[in-house]
């Protein structure tokens, strides 16, 4: 069995667990405090979670912790709550007001199989929901632990992070920025969630600032590994490959860093950006290798 099927077979495994979890999470169950759960809210918040993909954030949240030995139920109720944030996120871009897509992940976007106003409703309550999964008594790490997390989360999911960067990417549709611009767009957009996810484990287990700093440039490099991967598949890939539609950015004259530079090159710094991953997990040796393997499955990835 070659590594890259190991590794996939790896990721499926843990989406599978983390998919359990939000089923539970987004249960008709009433939590302590909660008044009422409605059942079209509630349906609509499961129609922009549970619909498959990759769950390749939380998947580094999980792999992150146990490098650090975390504790794996918190590790994975912290990913849990990073998909909650991750999938607003795509619940409120597809809205007509933004991206105006009508297909996510095969299936019809949350405003498409309810509302517009549904879908808002549901992207707020995922986005307010992660942060009670956090600090709510189930996911058993400190204070101290949570209180990082959640500062750390609140600043890659709002205004200096992916919601800055949605501005920043709509702007980009009347006033196309420079190459700097689109590298900082995309470190907001794309890449400060997942430079999260990889810190995440250790803020967990209350590792060093020297591990914290290692893991958040290797979540950099992966994130800009990402965007070039994603960017390089909209030009490359039909809509039944990716789930949803392509060449959007193209048809809209949005400038990314294939469009600027070529796919030859895209593909050369998709292997430096890989290297220089590795090269941020060698003190961890082959513990860190499935973090290794995410970063080549990040730069080659299909769809």
């Amino acid at each position: 069995m070659s590594e890259r099927t190991d590794f996939e077979q790896k990721l499926a495994t843990e989406a599978r667990a983390v998919e359990a979890l939000l089923d539970q999470l987004l249960s008709s169950d009433i939590r302590a405090d909660e008044i009422a759960r409605p059942e079209r809210l509630r349906a609509a918040m499961r129609h922009g979670v549970l619909n498959g993909g990759k769950r390749l954030r939380p998947f580094l949240v999980m792999e992150s912790a146990a490098l650090f030995d975390a504790p794996p139920q918190a590790a994975l109720r912290v990913a849990a709550a990073l998909e909650c944030i991750h999938c607003y996120s795509l619940v409120h871009d597809d809205l007509p007001a933004m991206d105006d897509d009508d297909l996510r992940r095969g299936q019809p976007t949350v405003h498409k199989a309810f509302d517009e106003a549904t879908a808002i409703l549901a992207g707020d309550s995922l986005l307010t929901y992660a942060f009670d999964v956090i600090c709510a008594p189930e996911t058993a790490i400190s204070d101290t632990a949570k209180v990082a997390l959640v500062l750390a989360l609140s600043r890659a999911s709002g205004l200096g992070g992916m919601a800055g960067g949605q501005m920043l990417d709509i702007e980009a549709e009347s006033r196309r920025p420079d190459e700097a611009g689109i590298i900082r767009l995309q470190a907001m957009k794309t890449g400060a969630l997942i430079r999260f996810a990889a810190e995440a484990g250790a803020i967990l287990s209350g590792a060093s600032d020297e591990d914290r700093r290692r893991l958040r440039l290797y979540g950099e490099k992966i994130g800009l590994a990402f965007q070039l991967a994603d960017d390089l598949l909209d030009l490359t890939a039909d809509a039944a490959t990716m789930g949803k539609a392509t060449g959007k950015d193209a048809a809209r004259g949005k400038g990314t860093l294939v469009s600027l530079h070529g796919e030859a090159w895209a593909r050369e710094t998709l292997s430096n950006l890989v290297a220089e991953a590795e090269a941020l997990l060698a003190p961890y040796g082959i513990r860190a290798s499935t973090l290794v393997a995410a970063a080549r499955f990040v730069a080659e990835r299909r769809n």
